[in-house]
């Protein structure tokens, strides 16, 4: 008995090495994708198709915070008006801009320009921050998508409020040379319905999402902008 537990108290100081060198071994390799993904900014040439460079660094900061299975990352860029293509969405690893379109905001976060957020419910606001993709459904737009808010106080009602992408008949060039703007959801990120399909297949299952304003509170107080 007692060589047993000499046995185990020898290998166990081996046993807590290697555990914590996996760990850093995963951190390094989370950061060190982050640092590769950094260059894609300017290999698509983003700034160039209205995406700032501090708004990319913002949706990478906040990737390293949580282990998001696909390397997809859409960003809505609501410091745009929606008359403006501001929904991005990226595939890092393969460095290919996938989509670039219209993204409606919620109809009480503004007209032509989203200023004020909300995570309540039945506020018709837009909320603000990372999201991580779920799965599919049919719903009364058709196929729609699942998200999952990551920020607390932020966007972590964004299930129970049924905050979605679907497609919608408001989110289209017609509308907007015909009030200068597109329509407004009810707080969903809608786009147009030619590209919701696809767009939803390509982000679904785990990717991540990130509603970006240059609102001071959130950029003040966002855990993942830390």
């Amino acid at each position: 008995m007692k060589k047993a537990l000499l046995f185990i108290f020898a290998i166990l100081p081996l046993s807590l090495a290697s555990i914590g060198t996996t760990v850093k071994h995963t951190s390094h390799s989370t950061l060190n994708r982050t640092s590769l993904w950094s260059g894609v900014y300017d290999d698509l040439k983003l700034d160039s198709n209205g995406l700032r460079r501090e708004v990319f660094e913002y949706a990478l900061r906040g990737l390293q915070k949580t282990n998001f299975p696909k390397s997809v990352l859409s960003i809505v860029d609501l410091s745009q008006p929606s008359s403006k293509k501001r929904l991005y969405v990226i595939d890092l690893d393969t460095r290919r801009l996938l989509f670039q379109t219209y993204v409606a905001h919620g109809r009480n976060s503004g007209e032509l320009m989203a200023a004020t957020f909300s995570n309540t419910h039945s506020s018709y606001q837009s909320s603000l921050g990372f999201y991580q993709t779920l799965g599919t459904y049919q719903g009364k737009h058709g196929l729609s998508l699942q998200l999952k808010g990551l920020e607390r106080g932020f966007n972590d009602n964004a299930f129970s409020r049924a905050i979605v992408i679907h497609g919608a008949d408001y989110v289209c060039e017609d509308f907007i040379r015909r009030t200068g703007r597109l329509g407004r959801s009810q707080g969903c990120p809608a786009v147009e319905n030619a590209l919701s399909k696809d767009i939803i297949q390509a982000i679904k299952g785990g990717s991540c999402l990130f509603v970006f304003s240059p609102n001071k509170n959130y950029l003040q107080k966002s855990s993942f902008l830390l």
